[in-house]
């Protein structure tokens, strides 16, 4: 975090104070980087302007309640909403987005009563989220936060970029449009200069990225307009799923599920999937053990190969009898 001029320090220290009941200089040294004799100056600074703050020694600094930053007011179930919302902003952006959503919910806390001040607090302790995985590199932090600005200013964006195909990274120059998330996983679309096409890039495969002050070479469609363009025909696949199991896929709509329907053998799921190859079949393979496949055949074919794969390597010393590749 870079040192903020004093102005900016002490217009943050106000609504930090406006933010909790009890503030403790050494908190708000820490958080500015700051000495605590900075901290004591910018204190007088506000009481000189007519500020009301209360000291106390040993316990810290509290505004004279009533006092508040009009006009904005929330409910603390508004305030809640957010402190929940804060949770995953933390762990599903990057560093850089996630430090500028917690400078605004200081501020949206600022102007709250006090009991509902302890109200928010007491949440937010008790409120964690843990993604199943890494989805920003983490020596790029604010790889987000230039895409975004990149999509407002319409400036190219310098990427180096790894796919699964070419570990070395690639450097690319990118216009890009707009970013979504899908699979659990960050996306950006965007025009590549290399490719002269649209491309997506994944935001956890970025290993560097620089803002630009080259303007987009063409006005581009929407996100919406592309990612329609982009879409490809898809298989209809069916699966015979144990009822032990059923119950607890809550990831099937990321793979296409369209409906269910309960049998003697099981409850038969149809999905509507656009890469049967991979990421279908990987994701069918996690509950494999409770599920046999009903259609297409070509899906069975590939979990053969796969699994003789997999069987082959666990147990080299055994001949098989290799499947058809598909």
């Amino acid at each position: 975090m870079e040192p903020v001029k004093r102005f900016d320090r002490i217009v943050a220290i106000l609504i930090q104070l406006q933010s909790k009941r009890i503030v403790k200089a050494q908190e708000l040294a820490e958080r500015f980087q700051v000495t605590l004799r900075t901290i004591y100056r910018d204190i007088r600074s506000l009481e000189e302007a007519g500020v009301p703050i209360l000291s106390e020694a040993g316990v810290g600094y509290s505004i004279m309640d009533g006092y508040r930053l009009p006009p904005i007011m929330f409910t603390k179930e508004e305030a809640a909403s957010f402190v929940a919302a804060q949770k995953l902003m933390q762990q599903l952006t990057d560093k850089s987005l996630g430090a500028h959503y917690e400078s605004a919910l200081f501020k949206l806390k600022s102007v709250l009563r006090g009991k509902d001040k302890d109200w928010v607090e007491a949440l937010e302790n008790q409120i964690s989220y843990a993604p199943s995985h890494e989805l920003f590199n983490a020596k790029v932090p604010d790889a987000l936060e230039i895409i975004l600005e990149g999509i407002a200013t319409q400036n190219q964006v310098h990427l180096s970029y790894t796919s699964l195909k070419i570990e070395d990274a690639i450097n690319r120059i990118i216009e890009p449009v707009g970013i979504f998330n899908e699979n659990n996983f960050w996306y950006i679309l965007a025009f590549c200069q290399l490719r002269k096409d649209y491309r997506q890039f994944r935001t956890d495969r970025i290993q560097n990225i620089k803002r630009t002050d080259i303007p987009f070479s063409k006005t581009h469609p929407s996100l919406e307009e592309l990612r329609k363009q982009e879409e490809v025909p898809l298989t209809k696949v069916r699966i015979c799923v144990s009822p032990i199991v059923a119950k607890f896929l809550g990831s099937k709509k990321n793979y296409g599920w369209v409906s269910e329907e309960k049998t003697t053998e099981g409850i038969v799921m149809t999905f509507m999937v656009a890469d049967v190859y991979h990421n279908f079949a990987r994701w069918y393979l996690s509950i494999g053990d409770y599920a046999r496949v009903l259609e297409p055949e070509h899906l069975k074919k590939r979990l053969t190969a796969i699994l003789y794969a997999q069987l082959k390597a666990l147990q080299p010393e055994h001949r098989l009898t290799e499947p058809p590749l598909y």
